[in-house]
């Protein structure tokens, strides 16, 4: 059967860079003797402490409450004695963590039971383990899943869309999943159409990961309410806005989200996390991330403990191939980069890469030609150079005039200038300015 496959308009072709990992199986990361967990690894408030120095800890136990609507709780991913609870540094700035000497045992916590099968449970339950589970968006952006699932009333969706395409490069994490799990990856889905109580879903795959939609596929044959869609291999075809139209043409409104055209977006990993919150009454303690880069020995998918140090991952992978240029949590258009190792892996991450000194070295950025090119293939159809030009001038509501606010930091014109100059960064800058600025005068 041949698929027409779909897209959207604008976007990059940067280099894949896959094959390093791509044919990878996933193997599971050696067992940490401390992890450091962040109180604070998703979008929102961060977490209370619920355990304090001395205390003893077992696997699935929750450590840390959240108070916020907008926030997750947080499990420990080892059983041993908690040793710590400061602020400590973590890939996206500081946060109170707790530090737990693993015992090697890991024994358990007495939480950890199956919960019982989706057709026997309401909605609202499954709801509720999806929040008691911690579960956050793995694509990298950690926004609570239980919040995506919870529309205003007044919004009515009716359709479900899973990321499966992982446009960015080097990563492929999520591809090895729907290698590998592609039945977890429906059984979450199928979890989630019930709590929205949806009956339509489709699941995006680029098509440079056939395997994947075979596989993906072969799992949903039986089942009409779930489709795979072929997608051109272009960045950034993973993200909401390009995904849902490519999927449904309907076009969520500059300042809009997902549910005001009736969709909700997750991702394959996410959708996995809810499977095994429901088969095993599990949190969400571990996740496959890709470590690889030049600048990496040797190239691997993981499955790794949430609290590991980055260090640790990299030296089971032969450690760094010379001097490390740059490390980045995620990928290179749209990752974080680290100015250390020590730290430790947290729900987003989704990879881990060092690139070489060479690919590493910025290019001086020369005077904006105006050509026009930022413009021509920006997805968010927006205006890179002027919203960069305004930012670098401290003139955010200006920039806030020409929709700064609809950039989806994705970083294709940062990639397609010729002139090299900081788009990304710029517009990145202004964005958190105008927010801040919108949430004084609330």
């Amino acid at each position: 059967m041949s698929m027409s496959f779909l897209s959207f308009r604008g976007g990059v072709h940067p280099p894949h860079f896959k094959e390093a990992t791509a044919r990878k199986g996933v193997e599971r990361a050696a067992e940490p003797k401390v992890v450091t967990i962040p109180l604070q690894q998703h979008i929102g408030a961060p977490c209370e402490p619920l355990v304090k120095p001395g205390d003893r800890v077992k696997v699935g136990e929750k450590i840390g409450e959240a108070n916020g609507f907008v926030s997750s709780p947080v499990h420990s991913s080892v059983s041993g004695e908690v040793k710590q609870v400061a602020r400590m540094l973590t890939p996206t700035g500081e946060a109170v963590c707790i530090v737990i000497e693993n015992d090697g045992l890991n024994t358990v916590h007495e939480s950890v039971i199956p919960k019982g099968k989706i057709e026997d449970l309401s909605g609202k339950e499954i709801l509720n383990i999806i929040k008691e589970a911690g579960i956050v968006g793995l694509g990298g952006a950690a926004f609570p899943t239980q919040v995506k699932l919870s529309p205003p009333p007044e919004k009515k969706i009716d359709t479900i869309i899973l990321n499966g395409a992982e446009c960015e490069p080097f990563l492929t994490a999520d591809h090895r999943l729907m290698l590998e799990n592609p039945e977890e990856v429906i059984y979450g889905l199928k979890a989630m159409m019930k709590v929205l109580d949806v009956n339509k879903a489709f699941i995006g795959i680029e098509d440079n990961k056939k395997d994947a939609i075979e596989s993906m596929k072969k799992a949903v044959e039986k089942n009409d309410q779930i489709q795979i869609v072929g997608l051109h291999t272009k960045y950034p075809q993973g993200a909401e806005k390009q995904l849902i139209y490519a999927c449904t043409k309907r076009e969520v409104p500059s300042g809009g989200l997902p549910m005001d055209v009736g969709v909700v977006v997750n991702n394959v990993g996410t959708a996995a996390a809810i499977s095994n919150a429901l088969k095993t009454g599990m949190p969400l303690i571990e996740r496959i991330a890709t470590i690889t880069g030049k600048g990496i020995k040797e190239p691997k998918n993981l499955l790794i403990k949430i609290g590991v140090s980055f260090k640790e991952l990299i030296e089971q992978c032969g450690g760094y191939s010379g001097t490390p240029g740059k490390l980045i949590m995620g990928g290179p258009m749209m990752g974080l980069a680290q100015y250390t190792d020590e730290i430790p892996v947290i729900k987003g991450t989704s990879g881990i890469l060092v690139l070489t000194p060479e690919e590493a070295k910025l290019p001086e950025p020369k005077p904006c030609i105006r050509c026009g090119k930022c413009v021509e293939i920006c997805p968010a159809f927006i205006q890179p150079l002027f919203i960069s030009a305004y930012a670098l001038q401290n003139m955010h509501e200006t920039a806030e005039k020409y929709n700064a606010l609809d950039c989806i930091e994705c970083g294709s014109c940062s990639f397609i200038c010729p002139s090299k100059r900081p788009l990304l960064q710029s517009i990145r800058v202004t964005k958190r300015e105008i927010i801040a600025k919108k949430r004084k005068v609330k």
